[in-house]
């Protein structure tokens, strides 16, 4: 598919910012024809037609793709790549980016993740499953304090307390299990010891067989500053963490990404897309250990890496899926970049929608900038708030302090009711740069 322009492509995901920045990176491809976005945002708009359907209705957007003869198709978001969506086109002969159903369930099953990272002797905090409450009941009467607690299935990136308290684990056990906060996804559930240490996010494009390596980058899950409340979808990201020693990088790649990508096509599974292991560098040497798996870019993470990725991004899909990942060089550029999230008022748990938001396009100008959308829609001419993570405002600099400095410049310009955002974003990985 070498120098070919795609027509149609049809970008599938939950509408948020990770959507709203693949769509803004592919759109500066020569290659790029019309961009269609299930779901999109106010952001997506600007960029090509949002369509009125789900991105877990598979029938529905299968038939779309074959009706408007869309030639290439990005499966984003952990539902739909769960529910076999890769599978589904690749059978009707359509081409789609992402990996397989089998492939993916190292991030729709923690269960199954846990087990294959314990059969493959990759790095990891130990652990236990279970689907009987009584038993999950006992393993927690008998263990230290803290403990990590994780729903097995797919909960929004919300679906992991760590639990300070036996009160609190016990509460966090009958929420998950007896009164199925999440659904089917706390049927089964990971109880883990837990790690201490800086947490950084690790990506890697794959083709099945190769791959290359993303710089890395340091997430903010926690709602409150200083790793404060609960877990969200991600309330900022920086990126490189240039910090990081070269040796460490290469223990990561030698003993996590490659491995696993191994591990992978031994089990004939083989993966393709973007596999985003979450890394604890824990104490006693920053020794790397496996948190958890995504089968597919991060969100606020995408933002951040979209904004020095220089190789064209629809080279990198098509690569991927021709198996050719080998004979591309994906190159980044010699910038930092931030992106920090606002959020809206009670995130992540009950929040109101329809707020009017302001001083987007100021905070748009600076040179910089750019203002990823995520739960926005407009409404009578006017941006108002549609979800839980509103924007994600990034920004880039020759060093992180100048990035995190412009973005929070750019977020003075910015209103809506309730907003929220942590001012602390890149902190920690500035303590290490000193």
């Amino acid at each position: 598919m070498e120098n070919k322009k795609h027509e149609k492509i049809l970008i599938i995901g939950a509408g948020g910012g990770r959507e709203h920045a693949v769509g803004w990176k592919i759109a500066q491809s020569e290659r790029c024809g019309k961009l269609f976005f299930a779901r999109g945002n106010a952001g997506t708009a600007e960029l090509g037609e949002n369509l009125d359907l789900k991105e877990t209705d598979l029938p529905a957007l299968l038939n779309f793709a074959k009706t408007e003869k869309i030639d290439l198709t990005l499966a984003l978001s952990d539902d739909p790549l769960a529910l076999g969506i890769v599978d589904l086109f690749q059978k009707e002969g359509l081409r789609i980016w992402g990996p397989s159903k089998a492939a993916a369930k190292l991030e729709w099953s923690k269960a199954y993740a846990k087990e294959f990272m314990k059969q493959h002797h990759l790095p990891t905090a130990t652990f236990e499953t279970f689907t009987d409450f009584n038993k999950a009941k006992e393993y927690i009467e008998a263990r230290a304090l803290p403990i990590v607690i994780k729903a097995s299935g797919l909960a929004l990136g919300k679906g992991v307390v760590i639990a300070q308290t036996k009160e609190e684990a016990l509460a966090t056990l009958e929420s998950f299990m007896v009164k199925k906060v999440f659904g089917p996804a706390g049927e089964e559930i990971v109880i883990e010891e837990y790690l201490k240490g800086p947490e950084v996010s690790i990506h890697a494009f794959s083709d099945g067989k190769n791959y290359a390596m993303f710089p890395p980058a340091q997430d903010h899950k926690r709602i409150g500053e200083n790793d404060t409340g609960p877990n969200t979808g991600g309330m900022g990201s920086v990126a490189p963490v240039s910090s990081l020693p070269g040796s460490l990088l290469r223990k990561i790649e030698n003993e996590v990404v490659a491995p696993t990508f191994s591990a992978m096509s031994s089990e004939g599974n083989p993966f393709s897309g973007v596999l985003f292991p979450g890394l604890m560098l824990t104490e006693h040497g920053h020794v790397p250990k496996i948190l958890e798996f995504n089968a597919r870019l991060g969100d606020p993470e995408t933002q951040t890496y979209m904004r020095i990725l220089e190789t064209d991004l629809l080279d990198i899909i098509d690569a991927c899926i021709d198996g050719t990942l080998e004979k591309l060089e994906v190159k980044w550029k010699d910038r930092f970049a931030c992106t920090v999230v606002l959020a809206s008022g009670g995130y992540p748990g009950e929040h109101e929608k329809g707020k009017v938001i302001t001083g987007v396009k100021e905070a748009d100008k600076h040179n910089h900038v750019v203002i990823f959308h995520a739960g926005t829609r407009m409404e009578e001419g006017q941006l108002v708030t549609n979800g839980g993570r509103v924007l994600g405002v990034s920004a880039t600099g020759h060093t992180l302090e100048e990035a995190l400095s412009i973005a929070y410049e750019a977020i003075g310009r910015i209103h809506f009711e309730g907003m929220q955002y942590r001012r602390d974003i890149g902190k920690k990985v500035l303590i290490m740069l000193r």
